[in-house]
């Protein structure tokens, strides 16, 4: 190649633009007389390219270059590769196809193949103009775009290089508004461009919870509805307390469906068999109640769900009172002389429930019309949720509802504990003093646990309170006696529950 440089059918504008570059990159002379300094060396037509470096050779410079590089490798590898077959005795394949499937790295170490459309690997440095002291405009590569990396490393910028308007080093804000803060949405100005806008809060119900939130409704920037909690019937919570609520009916149902075909026995007419039933009923009542708690509050269930349970809840205590009641005056009957039991016989029975009863009706009456709970939405409690729940309407009148039930219950429990020591055969008054103690322990860790929890929670504790009330209740007062008449039933007797010995309920 050099020997036709040199004027083998050349021209020689060609052989001495050739000799100049040849002379210039290696740093020598053809001509040993041409040589002007002692540190030049003559050439020998021989020297390496590949142990050059200078800007000639760097092709990082010079993209055009580098892809022209790049280009006439390919090829080459391309013919390489159509060599070595032929050299095999294996089918020519054209240039094409053998590009298409060439890889190999420059001398800079980039990788150049080809996709399966063709292409090769997308590679762009990425200049930032910057003006210098001297007024020239300088471009300068503050970071690059290489395709054939990983995708979470193909651009790389070097942001603290960026010089932008104005000789800023701070990257400009493309809106001419501040985000909006929660709480907010965007409102766009009229006749200015959609980079500008007002913050509006949003409304009563609704929530935009994040800075800057743009939640699109259509085509318009608008804050979404809050959504409404409240304890439903479709989760767990709820539908575990249903459950709990329907085995506590249908186990009352049971037993009274146990006393009732062993009405005639000792142990059941020993027990005042009238005013157990009338529990049964009301503790069948107590545990349905417990059921208007659960679901969307609306104006009938909040009315109802308090008022039922207020009602149900003395008719029950009244009942158990009742009982106690009947149990110290049996025994004062049976001191020589007594003449008690004609002054609380069935009929006082009967009426002194009615009239315990008949107070709460009243309170209740009274609730309802000065100021009756209502459903209400909560929306401080929460930011970005509504709570559904019923109002209390009067405070006064939950909390005298509430004071008539542990009043009576306090004095049941009163009664109850004076009369635990009587004799065996009056041994139900320890089953209830043991039931009213579980139904005081509940309803007193009701309060605090009620005003402490958030939401529909403070609804499952008020569920929680009526469902473990109304089962120690159960428990406590039945469940001894239906044991002796279905497992003891040789206790049954009128002679044991007349004498002294009496078999121990509990």
């Amino acid at each position: 190649l050099l020997k036709q440089a040199h004027g083998e059918g050349r021209k020689e504008y060609h052989s001495e633009m050739f000799t100049e570059f040849w002379e210039t990159l290696f740093n020598c002379k053809f001509k040993l007389s041409n040589l002007s300094a002692e540190n030049q060396r003559e050439c020998t037509g021989h020297e390496d390219l590949t142990g050059v470096k200078n800007s000639f050779t760097d092709m990082s410079l010079m993209p055009i270059f580098n892809n022209i590089y790049k280009g006439v490798y390919a090829v080459a590898h391309a013919l390489h590769s159509i060599l070595v077959k032929i050299l095999n005795s294996k089918l020519v394949h054209s240039v094409y196809h053998a590009v298409e499937k060439i890889h190999f790295k420059t001398k800079e170490g980039d990788e150049v193949y080809f996709d399966e459309n063709g292409d090769p690997a997308a590679k762009y440095d990425i200049k930032n103009w910057q003006p210098t002291e001297n007024g020239i405009v300088d471009f300068v590569t503050v970071g690059l775009y290489d395709a054939s990396l990983p995708a979470d490393k193909q651009l790389s910028l070097q942001l603290e290089s960026f010089i932008w308007a104005q000789n800023s080093k701070q990257v400009p804000v493309s809106v001419c508004s501040e985000k909006c803060p929660p709480g907010t949405h965007k409102v766009l100005q009229k006749g200015k461009p959609v980079c500008c806008y007002d913050c509006i809060r949003c409304s009563e119900g609704e929530i935009s919870n994040m800075t800057g939130l743009v939640k699109p409704n259509v085509r318009f920037y608008a804050c979404v509805k809050k959504e409404a909690e409240f304890l439903s019937y479709e989760e767990i919570m709820g539908v575990l307390l249903t459950a709990a609520a329907l085995f506590g009916t249908c186990m009352t149902a049971i037993v009274a469906a146990i006393f009732f075909t062993y009405r005639t026995t000792p142990i059941v007419r020993a027990n005042n068999s009238e005013l157990s039933f009338l529990l049964l009923f009301s503790l069948t009542l107590c545990f349905l109640c417990s059921l208007t708690f659960i679901g969307q509050p609306s104006e009938w269930s909040c009315m109802l769900r308090h008022t039922a349970f207020g009602i149900t809840f003395v008719l029950c205590i009244s009942c158990v009172l009742g009982k106690t009641i009947v149990v110290l005056m049996a025994f004062r009957a049976t001191l020589p002389g007594s003449n008690v039991m004609k002054w609380f016989g069935p009929a006082q029975q009967r009426l002194s429930v009615v009239a315990f009863t008949l107070i709460q009706v009243v309170i209740c009456i009274l609730w309802l019309t000065i100021s009756p709970p209502f459903p209400f939405k909560n929306f401080t409690q929460f930011k970005d949720k509504i709570i559904l729940e019923c109002a209390l309407g009067s405070v006064v009148g939950f909390w005298a509802v509430l004071g008539y039930i542990g009043l009576l219950a306090i004095l049941c429990f009163v009664l109850a504990f004076l009369a635990r020591k009587l004799p065996d055969n009056f041994n139900e008054a320890k089953l209830i003093t043991f039931s009213m103690l579980i139904f005081c322990a509940v309803w007193i860790t009701f309060i605090p646990a009620y005003a402490s929890s958030p939401g529909k929670f403070s609804v499952a504790v008020e569920i929680f309170a009526i469902l473990a009330s109304s089962y120690g209740l159960l428990i406590c007062n039945f469940i001894p006696k239906c044991y002796i008449i279905l497992l003891k039933p040789e206790k049954n007797t009128k002679k044991n529950m007349m004498a002294k010995g009496a078999p121990k309920l509990f």
